[in-house]
């Protein structure tokens, strides 16, 4: 039997949505129909709607996972909702890159993201999100954010009980967020001071480590119970105690000692937090520092995210581009993979002002 070949580490800067023009893009049209049936009732009422990328197609991601990402994944999601007592319904339009996402479906999630801005009227404010990066108004939507390795098809109700994949997550947070991540199945990643479940398919183990807090072993017992509930009574759940167990539990006889690397976040942080505001001018190639290609266009970077501000004289062609202009500008950058959001004047928000004021 030949061995086991590990799995090349996903490398952040080629997450390249500079594809418009591309055969990708002349695919996905080839691919959609005149109307896309995924789009019906989007944007039609107050609430979340979230589509999953497959084979430069939208589908519809189920309700009960929202909340739930896979890393090899890229996502849409669509926030409606009225601001005080106007009726008036306002968007928030937020394409998702998993870190293991292919170039064909981040691509087809920027290009997707755009034709619905268009049949909402040009009315969302448009978002990019990155795995690990997302912005505070992403998070916002959801009690926590479950991150998983693999793609959507990975997942225990796609496979045999017998063949389903262990995974560790790791919850850690507080009452106002609490992060789930899949971890390595390594005895390392195990710490006192948060929660772990080990899912090994029908056996179900949630570790509750001396010093973690009511949040976390809330949202683990939950977990849990959807599990529970997803598997139709064929997963069994056990609740550990730290101080209660050894290391011959088979808890702990599931992982390894074995170990593998993160990747190092740290090296997308910007090293200056200065404010910059750009103004668009003619495309110049040669400028190494600044991308700029439209007229009466603002790029604000606050350095821990990317703001594009789009004046009413823009044109509809420079509009939809603009998410691909900041991509460009940032890859330029050390910190190429912060939350981008571009709006048009009129529809600025909170985040937007506040970043100008600074």
């Amino acid at each position: 039997m030949a061995g086991l070949i590990k799995a090349k580490k996903y490398n952040w800067k080629d997450s390249n949505l500079a594809l418009f023009g591309s055969d990708l893009e002349r695919n996905v049209k080839k691919a959609s129909a005149a109307t896309e049936e995924a789009w019906e009732g989007a944007g039609k009422s107050v609430g979340i709607q979230i589509w999953r990328i497959e084979q430069f197609k939208v589908c519809h991601w189920p309700k009960e996972d929202y909340g739930k990402f896979y890393s090899g994944d890229s996502y849409i999601i669509l926030k409606t909702y009225k601001e005080g007592t106007s009726e008036e319904l306002k968007f928030d339009l937020h394409f998702w890159i998993g870190k293991e996402s292919t170039q064909d479906e981040y691509g087809t999630a920027a290009y997707k993201t755009v034709e619905l801005d268009t049949l909402l009227d040009d009315l969302p404010v448009q978002h990019r999100e990155v795995e690990g990066h997302e912005s505070e108004r992403f998070l916002s939507y959801f009690k926590s954010i479950t991150t998983m390795k693999g793609g959507a098809k990975t997942g225990f109700r796609h496979v045999e009980p017998e063949k389903y994949k262990p995974r560790l997550l790791h919850f850690c947070g507080g009452r106002k967020h609490v992060e789930v991540k899949e971890v390595p199945l390594s005895k390392s990643r195990i710490n006192s001071g948060d929660v772990f479940i080990l899912d090994l398919g029908r056996k179900v183990y949630q570790w509750n480590g001396s010093g973690s807090n009511k949040d976390e072993r809330f949202k683990a017992a939950g977990y849990c119970q959807q599990l529970e509930s997803d598997r139709c009574g064929r997963a069994e759940t056990e609740v550990l105690e730290e101080d209660r167990i050894d290391q011959k539990h088979p808890f702990f006889q599931a992982l390894v000692d074995d170990d593998e690397d993160d990747d190092d976040a740290s090296e997308f942080n910007a090293k200056d937090s200065t404010t910059e505001t750009y103004r668009s001018v003619l495309n110049n190639n040669n400028n190494n520092n600044i991308i700029i290609i439209m007229m009466d266009v603002f790029v604000i970077d606050t350095k821990k995210s990317v703001f594009v501000w789009i004046g009413k004289e823009t044109s509809k062609t420079e509009k939809k581009n603009a998410m691909q202009y900041a991509h460009e500008y940032l890859m330029k950058t050390d910190h190429p993979l912060v939350s981008v959001t571009c709006l048009s004047e009129g529809r600025e928000n909170n985040e937007f002002r506040t970043a100008i004021a600074a």
